[in-house]
């Protein structure tokens, strides 16, 4: 049942303020009805509405954002353990958010939860040294030939799985301290980067084709059906839905409920193909049969034949919008309360004609879609119809008007389009449950007029989403004035239900199963996927995609791939002309102006678009010039070069938007790096430096830059098609993410909120991410600066 929280916007804040929001954060969340829902919630979870530390806040609010829906029923277990402090770091939050995907909304083992969350568990200084020596020891022969090449992200990656409770700061010193023992100082070779291989000339037509004639066939090509995950994994499957005051509908798979659905389908996929009788197939019908038969066929599941005119697309949507989002509604007042073997499983395919509409729906084209079905050499399991729970659904509705979840509406196909466009209720919406049960009957046997009455179900009418609003459940299709027969029930109903309402029904009453996908990252909305939740993460738009898509077709002649290259040359295409320029440094050297005062600071324009007039103030941006600024390391080397762009001893560049700077002296520290650089700045421009460097200056003296979090996504595979090869788990790329968690940044950007767009000058496109807290912005990687596909063609 929804929870309930009660607050206004203004308690809200007060509520987040208390927990340690600052203002604007907080005026910020409740802008976003999910997060503010969540955290409402969790603060009075976790007892904390008189407020709390910033720390724990902190956490409450990793909480709110990132508890696995499946099991919200644990939540308040969670929040008891961060309020005492017992989990207090991020990581085991990490933890305990798998902990719970896993375990769902079963009962579980306090001690197998505090067990995988390292509660009570303090590492020492000396446990560390020990394990970090121990890898030391087994990859010595590989740390002495790579030197200080070695990956040392895979160094902490084997001291965090040996000791994933160790603080990270002290793995890092042991690591750094165990290097220069073995090692000893660095040396010039060991900073020189590695000499890139020439990329092989790529292959003549008839090689290529040669090649391709032998390429061993894929496992989609070979079984395209590889992709669906099994029955028993549907235990994952949860949805929430947020209400205009506040409260929150969850539901979720249990294990009984799964075990109960398995016992009833024997563990088979079930499936349907649901054409409406109202007119003939088309090409898009085949696509639908061969995967819905298709796919009960490969699993040995059987297919029901049901009718809708419905192509696959909308197919798809139609199942996962309406029984995992409409539906979720009626779990409120019907499935979740009666039918608790809601569940969507792949299995047999049925064939179900959805026959609610008596006027469209003829002998003829039923006799048509069993022809064809048979034609295109497919065999349902059993034929269906939605008539043929028509009774069911009636004692349905029944208690629906009985549980005061329904109501008859008397208002005109006019009136429900104003009332919706207003926000506002039926008149009718709150009539006594035995007046609705009175005119229901009445409707059922024909005594009111078509068009007079409909039932309407009671959901969420001030809702923002509109797919909330009081749907219609049934109308009248017939009456004493006007009667049409249908063609399968005959004469026995007048009302019919509705298409959003019988669907969703007929579906649990036949125990069938929708489409859900296997999860192998970290989350369906992992920027580094190709789901439209995780590309909207990354920072991709709409406006994107409908190009790309736009672009490609609606059918795929030119192979079974899509070329990610094409798709990343229309992102660049619309970012390049939507996303505001700032600078970023990934990796700061610091660079020391000796010519400059100490602590004098000068405001200098910064242009938000490369095109922008110097005189339209909207479209510049202010940045701090002072004698400390940041600079990438990879922009400095000791020796230079004729196509080296960058700074070196004795040379010059110029600072975006600022001045030119010549390298005067290299700080060099005892571990023979580089700490420093100092260098001189010509104020009056005279030096003319081939290269632009970008940068980000200490704001006002001692005081560092914003420190965000930026992270680096690139392709998920190192081959171009995985499905080709036979471990294609194996070919997932080590460097698909890499995480900088202390970038100089320029003081504007400390004004971005969640889905804002930059392009980060010379390093790619940027996007805020929800993982954002008030203390640090987190910015994902949509994309680079490069256009390899633009070279080739669109």
């Amino acid at each position: 049942m929804p929870t309930k929280t009660g607050e206004n916007s203004d308690n809200a804040v007060e509520l987040f303020l208390k927990i340690g929001l600052d203002e604007k954060v907080a005026h910020n969340t409740i802008a976003n009805n999910k997060v503010t829902s969540n955290l409402l919630v969790v603060i009075h979870e976790a007892g904390v509405t008189d407020g709390c530390d910033r720390t724990t806040g902190n956490l409450l609010y990793m909480v709110a954002t990132k508890f696995p829906a499946n099991a919200l029923v644990h939540r308040p277990t969670l929040c008891e353990y961060v309020v005492s402090s017992k989990v207090k770091t991020p990581a085991q939050l990490e933890a305990a958010f798998s902990f719970f995907m896993s375990v769902g909304p079963e009962k579980f083992s306090l001690s197998d939860f505090e067990k995988n969350c390292g509660v009570g568990i303090e590492v020492s200084n000396e446990e560390i040294e020990n394990t970090v020596g121990e890898i030391f020891e087994e990859l010595k022969t590989t740390i002495l030939e790579q030197r200080y090449k070695t990956n040392v992200g895979d160094l902490f990656r084997r001291v965090r799985e040996r000791q994933p409770w160790a603080d990270p700061k002290i793995v890092k010193q042991v690591v750094d301290t165990k290097l220069r023992e073995l090692l000893g100082e660095r040396t010039a070779a060991d900073d020189e980067k590695p000499v890139k291989k020439k990329k092989e000339k790529p292959a003549k037509a008839e090689e290529k084709a040669v090649v391709a004639a032998a390429a061993p066939p894929s496992e989609e090509e070979l079984n395209p059906f590889s992709i669906f995950p099994s029955p028993e994994d549907n235990v994952k499957v949860h949805t929430e839905v947020f209400y205009s005051d506040g409260s929150v509908l969850r539901a979720c798979n249990t294990k009984e409920i799964l075990a109960k659905h398995l016992k009833v389908t024997g563990g088979k996929v079930l499936t349907r193909f649901p054409p409406e009788p109202n007119g003939y197939l088309h090409i898009g019908h085949a696509k639908a049969m061969f995967v819905d038969f298709g796919l009960a066929k490969d699993r040995g599941g059987h297919c029901y034949l049901r009718w809708t005119t419905f192509s696959l697309d909308t197919f798809v949507k139609i199942s996962v919008w309406f029984i995992i989002c409409y539906a979720a509604v009626i779990f409120n007042i019907l499935l979740f309360c009666l039918y608790m073997d809601f569940i969507y499983f792949f299995g047999w395919q049925y064939l179900w004609y959805d026959d609610t509409n008596p006027e469209a729906e003829k002998k003829e084209y039923i006799d048509h879609i069993e022809e064809i079905v048979k034609w295109m050499g497919w065999e349902p399991f059993k034929k269906t119809y939605t008539s043929d729970y028509f009774q069911d659904l009636y004692e349905l509705a029944v208690e629906l008007i009985r549980r005061g979840h329904a109501y008859v509406d008397h208002q005109t196909a006019d009136e429900v389009k104003e009332y919706r466009e207003k926000k506002l209720n039926s008149p009718w919406r709150d009539r006594p449950v035995e007046e609705s049960l009175k005119l229901f009957e009445e409707m059922r046997r024909g005594m009111i007029e078509e068009g007079k009455a409909t039932l309407r179900m009671k959901q969420d009418m001030q809702n923002d989403n509109c797919n909330m609003y009081d749907l219609i459940a049934y109308r009248i299709k017939a009456s004493a004035i006007s009667f049409t027969p249908h063609p399968k029930a005959g004469d026995k109903w007048c009302i019919y239900p509705s298409y959003d309402f019988a669907h969703c029904v007929v579906d649990s009453l036949e125990n069938l199963n929708c489409l859900v996908t296997e999860k192998y990252v970290d989350g369906w909305d992992d920027p580094r996927l190709m789901t439209l939740s995780g590309l909207r993460r990354r920072g991709v738009s709409p406006t994107a995609i409908n190009a790309f898509v736009r672009g490609i077709g609606i059918t795929r002649s030119d192979s079974s791939l899509i070329r990610l290259d094409r798709f990343e040359y229309h992102v660049r295409e619309e970012l390049n002309k939507t996303a505001a320029r700032a600078m970023v440094v990934l990796y700061p050297l610091k660079v020391v102006i000796t010519n400059l005062e100490a602590g004098k600071v000068i405001d200098l324009d910064a242009k938000r678009w490369p095109d922008a007039p110097s005189d339209d103030a909207s479209a510049l941006y202010k940045v701090p010039f002072s004698n400390v600024v940041y600079i990438e390391k990879s922009d400095f080397r000791m020796k230079d070069s004729k196509d080296y762009y960058g700074l070196a001893p004795g040379k010059s560049v110029l600072l975006r938007y600022a001045f030119p700077i010549k390298c005067t002296d290299v700080i060099v520290g005892d571990d023979n790096e580089i700490v420093e650089i100092r260098a001189e700045y010509d104020p009056e421009k005279k030096m003319k430096p081939k290269g632009v460097l970008h940068w980000v200056a200490e704001p006002s003296p001692d005081v560092e830059p914003l420190k965000v979090e930026v992270r680096l996504f690139d392709r998920l595979f190192s081959s171009e098609n995985p499905a080709e090869l036979d471990d294609w788990l194996g070919d997932l790329s080590p460097n698909s993410k890499v995480v900088i968690p202390k970038a100089y940044a320029v003081p504007p950007l400390r004004n971005a909120v969640l889905s804002d767009r930059f392009q980060f000058e010379r390093l790619g496109y940027f996007a805020v991410d929800k993982d954002s807290t008030p203390e640090k912005l987190v910015f994902n990687r949509t994309v680079t600066l490069r256009d390899s596909y633009a070279k080739g063609g669109k």
